[in-house]
This record gives structure tokens, C-alpha cells and sequence, in this order.
């Protein structure tokens, strides 16, 4: 009986840190933050509309540079609703299109076109081809009073255009075109579809247009426009106007100087002159069937800026430019919107907001940006005009900033800014405050000088340390009276600093875009600094291959993948160094690495190669690379003239057949509490914590079959091996190191106990614990060694002390990604494995004893295995919604999970990036050692008033009656 009851109460303590470890109702928000982002809008993606006929409210939707569908509150900047079409980081593309007076949205990435409910996000049919999707197009009249759409595909040696049914998403009909050229864009007037395609080869290319019939797809008529030469890439097309009353393609020439019209269904095509030192053209028009055939050509040149207004005459199809627009000096951004047949172009400068008509060039509003949007830099964007009482006007207009922010102006007045630059991280890591490093390089400094001088040293410092004296006299009220009122500061303020339990730190975040952000991870994730860090290429992501934070410099190095660096300022972002591209080698990454000139990022060249540096700055460790050739390789650095060659020491490559999927490091900071595990009979089962170790999970295809090997990085030994058996190659397969254990997670078969079954499949981790040896007190053949050597054996007949591993397979209920391990200063703190899930868009911590590989198999465990916290092995782990450290946040596209250290043992700080930024902290052994939001420090100062002044005026009573006590005769 008593058995029972421990196991069952051993059992409810362990499923209780499952439950307490999540994010309560009034910590959201307090210890965690969240930026829910969309990305960049493009241009022919973003636009107002009405989710609703009968509703007047518009929403601002957009299909991001990331491949991110969403609906965005106008009133207040606030998402609506999201899906993720594509992967965490792309490189824009896409179409989204909305159909007036319905409930749908259409939109099309990759080979896939899809419809959503416009107020819901809720996805209402798909359609899937064998091409990529060049455009999509809504038919707003079509024979039967519904609204269809039109999809361009690019397919093997064909162009191919299909009209679907708007409501169910069945294809109508499909008219293929066997030829070679480029689909462009798809086009709709009242009675006719125009395919506009790419006729020729590349970089010398002419226009052509083929008619087809609404009703039945048939092939009406094909024409030929310009000559060859005339387009070189399908981005000098620049509009083909859709379902407007007059369709229309326009292309420049190659020197920029004419503008070539062509209306849709015409055989000839009108030129037009474009202002001198032309750089840049764009061509706003309406897209509604309703709307007045006017259209602004917008042209940028080196100084400033103009606009031309283009009428077309339904009857003739002549174009004439009706009026235009003064040229400006710096940038501007213009955006069409419609109310029937008027059509109105909104135009964002640099200091005001100008609204006219596509009739005449008469002003109807103009308004100048309002104190918070003066350095507003808009580069495109999309607005609302509204005509109230009179010939009064109100506009509000959405622009992307050149800062990546998406800013709202309303009547020149500031409305809400969304921070859509954060978007897109490729990299980011941790860095320290620099108050405190320049103490530590002070007193460094003192330690290796004499006594006297030294002495001296400090006492100036602390006498220039006095002119600190009346901040810090005047703060001491506000810090007592914060410290009993509550345990922390949580309030939003613009001052940088560290704080007391080390929640207040750095991140230093790069996205794909090439800029940089420091945000504070103490101050809910506010933006200290940013900056453009990279001049990234048209078309091209910054691929950031490593970032590493020197925080006894104050410093924080980037390096990209064309071999260029920055160097900056952790807490102000300015630049100490930086080098652009092609002046050194490409690199496939960077590793830490320690000199005697202190830690740097070391690059690796292509092909894994390493080049020479100078002495001062040769690694001390081997250097790990990876070649083209699936192998892996170990350097050391030879000192040799006046630089330091890199010489090979190892090579391991896997067998034939296989290639390297993932390799997984120790984390750079990984502190050992305990070099052996107590068990519950008391004896010890010794750790082994060879630091140079490495996982490397490799696949063959072939056979389907996982392995993974555990390599010591000095030596190039392989430690240990393992081979599963049904791997999905195709699915995520990422692994983790810390301590003495390390684990994967895949996609493979598995068979349950007593089950028949030889085909279930799911999600799966394989944990591995390492020991000294099998058994317990034996710290195997090193014995007590102080010293050990990964290159010289311990005994010539042994060979080198390998591991002893305990290894064990769960299944899990979902796929996870982005695998990280919590850290803790001192390592006391129990272990979590961070990882991100897709599926759910939540990040969870999985507890480390969950996962132990040392749980009883078939059996209850016994009462030192009890008294160890073990239960019995059960395959399956649900991965509960309490284990979330995002509690019911929908963290979206996460590429990386990172995790550092607070001054507080007991804590973790989490920060996760990718299309979103979230950060949190984590207690794995529970917040031990900081007093908990509900402590009342209030009533604790009563208290222990009251008890002082009880004691004082009990103490005479109780002296004398001590006195009376000893003059009281004995009975």
C-alpha cells in the first residue's frame, strides 16, 4: 500500500512541472513579447477592400515579400487575420487579387492558386498545377452574373491560361499554348481574355498578345507588338491593365526616354516622351470595370520626381495625356483609388499629401505631414479617398517606408506605424549591455598592473565615479519604493540599461533585406538602433552565414556569404568597420574561434577551405569545415613565417550512399553543475563531457535510413553511431547537443508494443545520454585522471575511452523545428529543449526528464528509480498546450530559437526569429531564487512592524514577571 502511494504521488509531482511551467494569464506580457508581423507589402499586392457588400468598412490587405497573406485593421494597425503560403524567408513574388462586391479573395503563389474568405482568412478552395502560376486576374462580368478568375501558368514548353469558377474553384475551360515563350500577364475587357507573352530569346525579346474568347477559351486572334529587341527581361513590362474598360500594356525603351502604350486588342501602340534623366517608371491605374480609362504614368529620375495623366477614348482607344503633375525634388510615392467613376491619385512627398482628380489637374486636398512623419520616406503604397460635405476631401494613405516600416498617414496626421523590417531575420544573437564590460576591462586592466599603480588607477576612478553621486542620491526613493511595491519594472521606457536580475539585455537581429536592429529584450523587444547594413542586389537576400557579439569589446560582427563583414556597436549601432562584397572570397560560414588577439569570427572559404592569418590571431582549437564533397574536416593552425597555415589533422566522410543532413554543436556557453548522476540507491553514474564533441545526422536515400554519429572534433574519432530505419529524407530532420546527451528528431516507421502493424509512421526524437561507463562508481578506463588527450589513447590494448550510451525513441503528436537548448548561468537549473511547431505556430519547452533515455522499459519503475523522478517508458508524448512558452500566441515562420543566460540561476531567456520576433523567459526548475509577482511586499512591512512593536511592549511584561517569578516563596 505504501508502495502505491509513493508511486502515485511521485507520479502527480512529476505531471505537476508540466502544468506550472506554463505561461500564465497575467504573465502575457509582463515577461514575454511578441511582434506579429507580415512582412514588406509589395506594391500589386496591397490594396483596400470591402470583406463585406453590406458593410462600409474596408480592410488593407497584402501579400508580403515573405509569402505572408494577410488583413490588417486600418482604424489601428492591428492584424486581422494570417496564413503562411510559402517558407519562413523567401524573395517576394506572388499575386493576390480581390473581387469587388464579393466575400473571396484570390491569390496565387508557387504553382498553387487559392481563394480566401476576405473577413475570415479561412481558405475556400485550392487549385494545384504542374507550373508555376505567372498572374491571376478576377473576370468581374462574366455570363452567368458570378465572378470568375483567370490564372497564367508557365508549364513544360507550354503557356497555359485557365479560367475557374470564383465560388468552388472548378476549371471552366483551359486553353494551352504549345510554344517557348515567357507568360506574362493575363487581361479581361467585357467580351475578350488577352495573354500577353514574351515572344523571342533571352535579353532580346518582343511582345505578343493572344486573344481568347470568354466564354470558351477558343483562340481569337494573336498579335504581334514592337519589334525584337524591344523587351529584354519581363521586368520592363511594367502594367498590363486588368479589368478596366481599356486594357493596357506599357514598356520602355532601353534608353528610358519613350513610354509605349499599346490598348489591349490594337494592333498599333503610342509613344511618349519621358523626362530627362529618367531612372525609374511605374504606371498607377484603376482596376474596376466602372472606373473612368484615365491612368498616371509616374516617373522617377536622379533628383526628383513628376507624373503624366493619361485619358483613353472608349471609342477611338486614342490615348492623350490630359494634364501633369509638377516635377518635385526627393522621393514620392502615388496610389490610385476609385468611387465609382472617379478616379483619384493620391501623392505622399517627403512633406505633405496631395489628392486629385484623373479629370483635371485641380488640387482636392493637400495637407502637410504633421509633427512624427516629417523624415517620412515613402516608396510606394496604397490610400482611400473620401468626399465629404461640399468639395471637402479626407484621405488616408498606407506607404512603405525605405525603413521597411508600413506607415498609415490620415489627413497628414500620423496614424500607426507597423515594424515590418523586423521581419525576414536570418541571424541574431545576444549581446551584453556595455556599462558593465567596461568595468571588467577596467579592473582587468588594474589586475595586471603593479600594486602602486594600480592603487592609484582606482582611486581617480572612484573620484570621477562621484560625479554619478547626486543620479544616484536622487534615484534611491524611486528604486525603494519600486522594490516594494513590486519585484521588477516592467514599464515601457526609452532608457538602456541593465537591470539587477539580467533581463535586460541585447539582441542583435539581421534580416534578409540587409539591415540591422538592437533591440532590448528587457523592454518587451523596443528598437534601440537600426541601420542599412548590406546593399543587397535586386532580386537577392542578405545571407548572413554568421554573428557573433565580443562582449568585452562592446562589439558585434556580421558575415555574409560574398565575404563581406560589418563590425558595429552593440547598444548604438554605429559602424566600426565594414567591407563590401567581392573584395574577399565567398564563404559558406564563420566560427568562433579563440586567439591570443581574443575571440573573432573566423570565415570559412568555399569548399571548407581556410585561409592563412596572422599569428597573433591563429585559432588555439581545431577548426570543424564542411566541404562540397559530403565530408568533414578538422584543422589546426601551424605557425609558419609570419602567418599561420591551416594544416588538415582528420577527415571523416560518411558511407557510400550517404549525405549529410544536419550537424549539430555544443552551445558556446554549456556549464556543467555535476560531473555525475546521483541515482536512488546512491550510487553515481559519471557524466562524459568531452566538450569537443559533434552530432552529424546523415540520410540515405535509397534505403531510407537515418544515421548519426557523435564525432570528437579533436580527434576525429567517431564516439558513437546509430541508424534508424524509415526516414522521410524529405522532412525536417535537426538535432541538439548539450551536456552529455544529445537527440534528433525526424520523420520515420515505428512499431508499437504488441502491435502487429509495420507501416505507422510519425513524428519521432531519439534521445542518446552519455556516461563514463555502464556501470555505476566507475569512471571508466580515464579512472581519476585530472588530464585526458582525444589524440593519444589511455592504453594501447583498450584505444580511446569511449562513451556509454543509453539511448530512447518517442513518438511525438507533431512535427517540430528549430531546436534549442535553455541555458542557465551556472547550469544548476534543470534543462528544457526549446523547439518551434509549425503546425500549432507555437513555441514549446519540452522538460528534459520527459525525454529521459534511463526510463524502465515494460515495467513500473522501482523505489530508487521513484526516487530518482523516473517513470515508466511510454512512447508516445503528447505535447500539451501548457508546455508552450508563447502561451496561445500565434508566432508565426520561425527560422531560430536562441537562449542565454539572466544573472538570476533559475532563468532562461528565449528569443525566437523568422517572419516574427518573440521572447520570453523560461524557469525550468521554477523561479527559486526571485520573489513571484503575487509576494505582497506590502503587507510583509506591517507585518514585521507590528511584530517589532509587539516585542517591544511585550518585553517588560514578560521581565517582570520573570522578576515576580523568582520573589515568589516555593510551594
Amino acid at each position: 500500500m505504501y508502495l502505491s502511494y509513493q508511486a502515485l504521488s511521485l507520479s502527480v509531482l512529476l505531471a505537476l512541472p508540466a502544468s506550472v511551467r506554463a505561461v500564465f494569464q497575467d504573465e502575457v506580457g509582463h515577461i514575454d513579447y511578441h511582434h506579429e508581423l507580415l512582412g514588406v507589402p509589395q506594391r500589386e499586392t496591397t490594396f483596400f477592400h470591402r470583406p463585406r457588400a453590406e458593410e462600409k468598412a474596408s480592410l488593407l490587405y497584402t501579400l508580403s515579400d515573405l509569402g505572408v497573406l494577410g488583413a490588417v485593421n486600418p482604424s489601428n494597425g492591428a492584424v486581422v487575420w494570417r496564413q503562411l503560403l510559402a517558407g519562413n524567408v523567401t524573395d517576394g513574388g506572388g499575386f493576390l487579387r480581390a473581387a469587388e462586391d464579393q466575400t473571396w479573395l484570390v491569390g496565387a503563389y508557387g504553382s498553387s492558386v487559392s481563394s480566401w474568405d476576405a473577413l475570415t482568412g479561412r481558405s475556400a478552395w485550392s487549385l494545384n498545377s504542374n507550373g508555376v502560376v505567372k498572374d491571376v486576374e478576377v473576370m468581374e462580368i462574366t455570363e452567368r452574373g458570378g465572378k470568375d478568375v483567370l490564372a497564367l501558368h508557365q508549364e513544360s514548353g507550354a503557356t497555359v491560361t485557365r479560367r475557374i469558377h470564383g465560388t468552388d474553384g472548378h476549371v471552366v475551360w483551359e486553353h494551352r499554348e504549345v510554344n517557348k515563350d515567357v507568360p506574362l500577364q493575363v487581361s479581361t475587357s467585357l467580351d475578350k481574355v488577352f495573354v500577353v507573352t514574351l515572344h523571342g530569346s533571352l535579353l532580346s525579346y518582343s511582345l505578343k498578345v493572344i486573344v481568347l474568347d470568354t466564354l470558351t477559351g477558343k483562340k481569337l486572334d494573336e498579335i504581334p507588338l514592337g519589334t525584337k529587341g524591344e523587351v529584354q527581361k519581363p521586368e520592363d513590362v511594367m502594367f498590363v491593365g486588368a479589368n478596366s474598360a481599356a486594357p493596357i500594356v506599357a514598356w520602355t525603351d532601353n534608353a528610358m526616354t519613350k513610354l509605349k502604350v499599346n490598348v489591349l486588342g490594337l494592333k498599333s501602340k503610342q509613344e511618349f516622351a519621358l523626362p530627362a534623366d529618367t531612372v525609374d517608371v511605374e504606371i498607377h491605374a484603376p482596376h474596376t470595370i466602372q472606373s473612368s480609362p484615365h491612368f498616371l504614368v509616374h516617373s522617377r529620375t536622379k533628383s526628383g520626381h513628376k507624373a503624366d495623366v493619361f485619358h483613353i477614348d472608349l471609342k477611338s482607344n486614342a490615348i492623350t495625356k490630359a494634364y501633369e503633375l509638377p516635377l518635385l525634388k526627393g522621393g514620392s510615392a502615388f496610389s490610385t483609388s476609385s468611387s465609382g467613376t472617379n478616379v483619384y491619385f493620391t501623392r505622399v512627398t517627403d512633406n505633405e499629401i496631395i489628392v486629385t482628380s484623373s479629370t483635371s489637374h485641380g488640387v482636392l486636398g493637400r495637407w502637410a505631414l504633421k509633427s512624427g512623419a516629417e523624415k517620412l520616406a515613402a516608396l510606394h503604397g496604397v490610400s482611400e479617398v473620401i468626399k465629404k460635405a461640399g468639395d471637402s476631401y479626407a484621405v488616408r494613405a498606407v506607404v512603405v517606408t525605405d525603413s521597411d516600416d508600413w506607415t498609415q498617414i490620415v489627413n497628414g496626421g500620423l496614424g500607426w506605424t507597423r515594424l515590418e523590417g523586423l521581419s525576414g531575420a536570418v541571424a541574431a544573437t545576444w549581446a551584453e549591455f556595455s556599462q558593465s564590460e567596461d568595468l571588467a576591462r577596467t579592473l582587468e586592466a588594474e589586475a595586471h598592473s603593479n600594486p602602486l599603480s594600480a592603487y592609484i588607477h582606482r582611486v581617480k576612478r572612484h573620484i570621477d565615479d562621484l560625479q554619478y553621486l547626486p543620479t544616484y542620491l536622487q534615484s534611491i526613493p524611486n528604486r525603494l519604493l519600486s522594490s516594494i511595491v513590486s519585484s521588477e519594472n516592467t514599464e515601457s521606457t526609452d532608457e538602456v540599461t541593465r537591470d539587477s536580475f539580467g533581463f535586460n539585455k541585447l539582441v542583435i537581429l539581421a534580416t534578409k533585406r540587409g539591415k540591422l536592429y538592437g533591440l532590448d529584450a528587457g523592454n518587451h523587444g523596443k528598437i534601440v538602433w537600426s541601420k542599412n547594413a548590406n546593399e543587397t542586389p535586386s532580386g537577392k537576400h542578405w545571407d548572413v552565414k554568421a554573428i557573433h557579439a565580443d562582449n568585452a569589446k562592446g562589439f558585434v560582427t556580421v558575415r555574409g556569404s560574398e565575404g563581406q563583414f560589418i563590425i558595429v556597436k552593440a547598444d548604438t549601432g554605429k559602424t566600426i568597420e565594414a567591407m563590401p562584397s567581392s573584395l574577399f572570397p565567398p564563404v559558406d560560414g564563420a566560427v568562433v574561434v579563440d586567439s591570443d588577439a581574443g575571440p573573432w569570427l573566423l570565415p570559412i572559404e568555399r569548399d571548407g577551405k581556410l585561409a592563412d592569418v596572422q599569428v597573433a590571431w591563429a585559432p588555439k582549437q581545431t577548426v570543424v569545415t564542411r566541404t562540397s564533397e559530403n565530408e568533414i574536416q578538422g584543422f589546426n593552425y601551424v605557425e609558419k613565417d609570419e602567418l599561420a597555415s591551416a594544416i588538415p589533422v582528420w577527415s571523416f566522410s560518411p558511407s557510400a550512399g550517404q549525405h549529410i543532413v544536419n550537424i549539430a554543436t555544443r552551445p558556446q556557453h554549456d556549464p556543467i553543475a555535476s560531473i555525475g548522476r546521483v541515482l536512488g540507491d546512491r550510487t553515481v553514474k559519471y557524466k562524459y563531457l568531452n566538450p569537443n564533441t559533434i552530432v552529424v545526422a546523415t540520410v540515405d536515400e535509397k534505403i531510407s535510413v537515418l544515421y548519426t554519429y557523435l564525432l570528437d572534433t579533436v580527434s576525429g574519432q567517431v564516439l558513437g553511431s546509430s541508424s534508424y530505419e524509415g526516414v522521410d529524407s524529405n522532412k525536417d530532420i535537426t538535432c541538439a547537443v548539450s551536456e552529455n546527451w544529445f537527440l534528433c528528431t525526424y520523420y520515420g516507421q515505428y512499431q508499437l508494443q504488441d502491435s502487429q502493424a509495420q507501416n505507422l509512421k510519425g513524428y519521432q526524437v531519439v534521445i542518446s545520454d552519455l556516461y563514463e561507463s555502464e556501470l555505476a562508481n566507475d569512471r571508466g578506463p580515464l579512472g581519476d585522471a585530472a588530464n585526458f588527450s582525444s589524440l593519444h589513447p589511455v592504453d594501447i590494448p583498450t584505444g580511446p575511452a569511449l562513451p556509454s550510451l543509453v539511448s530512447k525513441t518517442f513518438i511525438l503528436s507533431g512535427p517540430i523545428t528549430s531546436l534549442a537548448v535553455t541555458q542557465t548561468r551556472q547550469g544548476i537549473a534543470a534543462r528544457q529543449l526549446l523547439a518551434y511547431m509549425p503546425e500549432s505556430h507555437s513555441i514549446i519547452a519540452i522538460p528534459r526528464m520527459l525525454l529521459e533515455p534511463r526510463r524502465p522499459v515494460g515495467r513500473d519503475p522501482t523505489p530508487a528509480e521513484l526516487e530518482e523522478g523516473l517513470v515508466k517508458y511510454i512512447p508516445a508524448i503528447e505535447l500539451d498546450p501548457r508546455m508552450a512558452v508563447s502561451h496561445a500566441r500565434d508566432v508565426l515562420g520561425v527560422r531560430s530559437i536562441i537562449a542565454t543566460p539572466a544573472i538570476l540561476e533559475s532563468t532562461s531567456l528565449v528569443f525566437a526569429y523568422g517572419v516574427d520576433v518573440f521572447g520570453s523567459r523560461v524557469t525550468p526548475s521554477q523561479a527559486f531564487d526571485i520573489l513571484g509577482k503575487g509576494f505582497n511586499k506590502v503587507a510583509l512591512l506591517p507585518t514585521v512592524v507590528a511584530l517589532f512593536v509587539g516585542v517591544l511592549g511585550l518585553g517588560p511584561m514578560v521581565r517582570k514577571k520573570q522578576i515576580n517569578m523568582r520573589w515568589q516563596a516555593p510551594m
